[in-house]
């Protein structure tokens, strides 16, 4: 099969050919039709995350079962399924509870092993992490579920719990910026979208954001006070970095909830966060890492009501080619949604 393979921390991928994968014990090979690039794989590209060279990247996928291993007993070869980028063991406490997306035992396609920027991938734990993709439902829009998309659900559904008439602020309109743009406004939110990328701002606007600001050169935390009578009740930082985390969270009210999605990585050292507020202020900072497959059939849906359409997220689809080429430079892209890749193209 092709696959873009990353044979160096730092150095451009290749596409070349290598062995399509076996299922595992209770896992599935999945073909893949669709797979997103996010931010989460060019950290694992830049050497943030501990990976096994060579490596595939990828963990954003949807797709059809073309083998299962021995041991899965819900899944046939044919099936339609999308996965969270979090695979549980199945058996440990947090598995048993539903949430499989803190498993201490967890495995990650393109972290822990070969991912989806491939034609084919390995899954494991498929009997608990395996999501069914309804036939209307375009793979390319289930792939944009299994990993910024349902973060940004399960940040704003279950982490800050956020309720109809609160202000959110959302530092980031990037894939899971502008996702949770969407999911906010469909709670009922008040939004107020911040990114450097006038076009990602307009796109934000036309998800329902009620107010955008410019990052470059604005006062944020400021400019969120004066919008809002005080401040955000909720903020969510979508990029990861020491600045926008900051912003986010002095960007709060009172009493206030920051749910941290954006990847913080010691680049220039551990990255500062302003305590000192967080103690003031009895600010919540919360987490959130993926969403369990148990919790998919509530955010699905509400796909299949209209009121989430992840579908208009996506900004583009690319071959493998011109992915290998696009992962170095993806923290510095413009983008104003969602970059799918095709690795039939």
């Amino acid at each position: 099969m092709r696959a873009v393979v990353v044979d160096a921390v730092g150095v451009r991928p290749e596409v070349r050919d290598v062995a399509v994968p076996t299922a595992p014990p209770g896992g599935v090979v999945v073909h893949v039709k669709a797979t997103g690039m996010c931010r989460s794989d060019w950290h694992a590209w830049a050497g943030h995350d501990e990976i096994v060279l060579p490596h595939v990247p990828g963990h954003e996928l949807a797709g059809v079962i073309a083998a299962v291993g021995a041991g899965v007993h819900r899944w046939r070869a044919g099936d339609r399924v999308t996965v969270p980028f979090v695979c549980g063991c199945g058996r440990c406490e947090w598995c048993r509870a539903s949430e499989a997306q803190v498993c201490p035992d967890q495995e990650q396609p393109g972290f822990t092993h070969w991912g989806s920027f491939a034609e084919y991938v390995a899954l494991h734990g498929a009997d608990t992490n395996l999501v069914a993709v309804p036939e209307h439902v375009d793979l390319a829009t289930a792939a944009a579920l299994g990993c910024r998309f349902a973060t940004a659900y399960r940040a704003l559904a279950a982490r800050a719990n956020v309720t109809a008439g609160e202000w959110v602020t959302v530092i980031g309109a990037g894939g899971v910026g502008l996702s949770a743009v969407m999911i906010a406004r469909a709670l009922g939110g008040r939004v107020i979208a911040v990114d450097r990328n006038p076009e990602a701002l307009t796109t934000a606007r036309e998800l329902g954001a009620e107010h955008t600001l410019c990052a470059d050169g604005t006062d944020i935390p400021g400019a969120v006070a004066d919008l809002t009578g005080g401040g955000s009740h909720v903020s969510v930082d979508a990029v990861g970095s020491e600045r926008t985390c900051a912003d986010a969270v002095l960007s709060l009210r009172r009493r206030g909830r920051h749910v941290q999605i954006g990847l913080l990585p010691p680049v220039d050292g551990h990255p500062r966060v302003p305590m000192a507020r967080v103690i003031g202020w009895e600010l919540d900072l919360l987490g959130s890492h993926g969403m369990a497959a148990a919790d998919y059939p509530a955010m699905m849906s509400l796909i299949e009501q209209g009121a989430l359409q992840p579908e208009r997220l996506v900004e583009r689809t690319i071959g493998l080619e011109e992915a290998a080429a696009l992962l170095p430079v993806f923290d510095q892209a413009t983008v104003a949604g969602m970059t799918m890749i095709d690795p039939a193209l």
